[in-house]
C-alpha cells in the first residue's frame, strides 16, 4: 500500500513539474476595436479552428476591462504590454503639449531615428517617449537568447507594443513594404528584404471585397455598399474608398487597411517573421506581438453595426485559424500560448439608429474657451491645443499674468461643464493633489500623467465622440462599450473554462511573465491571474 501511495505522489509531482515548463512561444493577438458584445454576437457564425476554437478550448474571461478613461489605442496597448495604467506608463495620448515650450510632442516621433527602407524623413519612429519597459523588454533582459517580435500595420501600434528590445515592424504607407527604424536594428534582415521584393501589398490593390456569407445571415444590418450594376455582389473595391488611383501608387496602400486585406497582410508577414527569426524552434521561450489595426480603421469608417465590420471579423477569423495551425506546426501542439484580446471597444456610429447622436466639435470648443478666457483675463492665446479629450492652457501666459494656475483651471472647468456633450471635467491640479477611489474620477485619474496630461481632462457623455472627418464611431471613454474587451488565453497547460470574475487588463502582462518563467515587467501594477498561473507554480 505504501508503495502504491508513493507511486501516485511521485506521479502527481511529475505532472506538476511538466505543467511548470514554459511554452516555446507566446503569441499575443490584439484585434483593435473589438467590442466584447460584437465578439459574442459574431462568434456564432464562425467555423471551428480560429476564434471559436480559442473560445471553446481556452480560458475565456467574461468581465475583462481597462480601468481608466483614456481607452485609445496607444494607451491601452501600453497597459497590455507593461501591466500598468497610463498614470504609470505615461502614454496618455498620441501627442501632447510640452508645457515649457508649448510645442507638440508626438508619442513615437524620434528625430534621431532613421526609417529603414523608407523615403527620406519617413519612418523616424522609436519608443523614446515610452517611459516603462514592456513584457518583451523583460524577456530580452532575463533571456537574451529569446526572440521578441512585434508586428502591426500602424507604426504607432507596433512601437508601443514593442518596447525597446524587440524587432518592431510596420507597414510603410508609401511603398507597401514592411519596415522598421534604426532604433531597433541597423538594417532590415535579409528575410524581410526578400519578402518585400515579392510586393505582396501591391497584389491587394485590386482587392474585391465580397460578402463571405449570404446577406440574410449577417447579424449586423448597417452601412453596406452592394454593386448590382453588372449583377455583381460585392461590398467594396479599394477604388470605392474615395481616392484617385495614382501611377506611383504612393497614396493607395493606406486604403488597404479599410478592407480585410489589411489583416491578411499582417498575418502573412507574421508567419514570415516566425520562419525568418526561427521562433519556437529551441528551448527558449519567444514572444510574438501582433496587432490588427484594420478592424479599428474600418470600424471608425463604417461603424461597428455595419455588415462591413462583421464581415471583416469573419475573414480575420480565418486568418487567425491559419496562424494557429501554422504556429502549432512550428512548435508542436501544446507548446504555444495564444492570447486573444482587444485594445478597446467602440461607440455606436453617431448617425446610426433613430436620430443622430452628437459629435463634439473640438475646433469650435478651443475657440470658445479662448474667447471666454479673453473676457476673463484679457486678450491672449490662452488655449494652446486640445488632444484626445485634454485641453492644454498656456501656462507661460498664466504665470506671466501673475494668475493662480489652480484658480484659472477651476474657472475654465466650470465653464467647460456648460458645453453640450461634456459629462465630467477634472483639472490637473485636482488629480495631482487628490486621490479618487471609485466612480468616474478614479478612471480619469488612472489616465492622468502629470508631465503630459492636459490642464483639463474631459469625459464626454455616453455615445458622444469627437468630430473628425470620415469618422462615424470612436473610442476613448470610460463607458462599457470602450472598456469591456474580449480576453481569451489558450494553449500550454491552459484549460477551457469560463471565468466570470472581474479582471483588470493590466493583469495580462504579469500573467504572461509567469507563464514564460520570467519576472514581471518593471512597472507592472497588475496581479497574476490565478486561474492561469496556478499551473506554472
Amino acid at each position: 500500500m505504501k508503495r502504491i501511495v508513493f507511486f501516485f505522489v511521485f506521479f502527481a509531482v511529475s505532472v506538476l513539474c511538466v505543467q511548470a515548463a514554459p511554452p516555446k512561444a507566446v503569441v499575443t493577438i490584439v484585434i483593435s476595436q473589438a467590442r466584447y458584445d460584437n465578439m459574442v454576437r459574431f462568434v456564432q457564425n464562425m467555423p471551428e479552428g480560429g476564434i471559436r476554437k480559442l473560445m471553446n478550448e481556452g480560458a475565456v474571461f467574461l468581465d475583462a476591462r481597462y480601468n481608466f478613461m483614456q481607452t485609445i489605442t496607444p494607451a491601452t496597448l501600453a497597459t497590455l504590454t507593461t501591466g500598468a495604467d497610463p498614470s504609470m506608463h505615461g502614454v496618455v495620448a498620441t501627442q501632447w503639449i510640452d508645457y515649457t515650450t508649448n510645442n507638440t510632442v508626438k508619442l513615437i516621433d524620434d528625430p534621431a531615428a532613421v526609417g529603414l527602407d523608407s523615403d527620406e524623413g519617413k519612418g523616424k519612429y522609436s519608443n523614446i517617449n515610452i517611459t516603462t519597459p514592456t513584457l518583451g523588454d523583460r524577456l530580452s533582459e532575463e533571456s537574451p537568447e529569446s526572440k521578441v517580435v512585434t508586428i502591426a500595420a500602424s507604426p504607432l501600434s507596433a512601437v508601443v507594443m514593442g518596447g525597446e528590445h524587440s524587432d518592431v515592424y510596420w507597414l510603410d504607407e508609401t511603398r507597401g513594404n514592411w519596415v522598421s527604424s534604426t532604433a531597433y536594428m541597423q538594417e532590415l534582415p535579409q528575410w524581410v528584404k526578400d519578402y518585400n521584393d515579392l510586393r505582396i501589398a501591391k497584389q491587394y490593390l485590386d482587392y474585391v471585397w465580397e460578402p463571405i456569407m449570404p446577406l440574410a445571415e449577417y447579424v449586423n444590418t448597417g452601412y453596406l455598399v452592394i454593386d448590382e450594376c453588372k449583377n455583381e455582389k460585392r461590398m467594396h473595391r479599394i477604388e470605392d474608398m474615395g481616392y484617385q488611383r495614382q501611377e506611383d501608387l504612393t497614396i493607395d496602400y493606406p486604403w488597404i487597411l479599410y478592407t480585410p486585406a489589411g489583416n491578411s497582410l499582417v498575418t502573412e508577414f507574421a508567419k514570415q517573421a516566425v520562419i525568418g527569426m526561427g521562433i519556437g524552434t529551441d528551448d527558449k521561450v519567444d514572444l510574438v506581438n501582433i496587432c490588427y489595426d484594420a478592424p479599428r480603421i474600418a470600424g471608425e469608417y463604417f461603424g461597428p453595426e455595419s455588415v462591413e465590420v462583421e464581415d471583416m471579423f469573419y475573414r480575420l477569423d480565418r486568418d487567425i485559424a491559419g496562424l494557429i495551425e501554422f504556429m502549432e506546426g512550428i512548435t508542436g501542439k501544446g507548446n504555444v500560448v495564444f492570447v486573444l484580446t482587444s485594445d478597446h471597444g467602440s461607440s455606436d456610429s453617431f448617425d446610426a439608429g433613430r436620430g443622430q447622436r452628437q459629435r463634439f466639435n473640438t475646433s469650435q470648443f478651443k475657440v470658445i474657451v479662448n474667447g471666454f478666457m479673453n473676457a476673463q483675463y484679457g486678450v491672449g492665446d490662452w488655449v494652446v491645443d486640445y488632444c484626445d479629450r485634454q485641453l492644454y492652457l498656456n501656462r507661460n501666459q498664466i504665470y506671466m499674468s501673475n494668475l493662480s494656475l489652480e484658480e484659472v483651471q477651476n474657472r475654465v472647468a466650470a465653464f467647460v461643464l456648460q458645453f453640450r456633450g461634456v459629462s465630467h471635467v477634472l483639472t490637473s491640479t485636482a488629480m495631482s493633489n487628490s486621490f479618487f477611489s471609485g466612480s468616474y474620477a478614479e478612471k480619469m485619474q488612472n489616465s492622468f500623467y502629470p508631465r503630459r496630461s492636459g490642464d483639463l481632462t474631459i469625459n464626454l457623455m455616453p455615445g458622444w465622440i469627437e468630430e473628425i472627418p470620415g469618422k462615424r464611431a470612436g473610442s476613448g471613454s470610460m463607458y462599457e462599450y470602450d472598456t469591456h474587451v474580449p480576453l481569451v488565453i489558450f494553449g500550454t497547460q491552459v484549460y477551457g473554462e469560463r471565468i466570470s470574475r472581474s479582471v483588470n487588463m493590466r493583469d495580462v502582462a504579469p500573467t504572461l511573465a509567469k507563464i514564460m518563467g520570467i519576472s514581471r515587467p518593471m512597472a507592472s501594477e497588475g496581479e497574476e491571474i490565478d486561474e492561469i498561473t496556478k499551473f506554472y507554480e
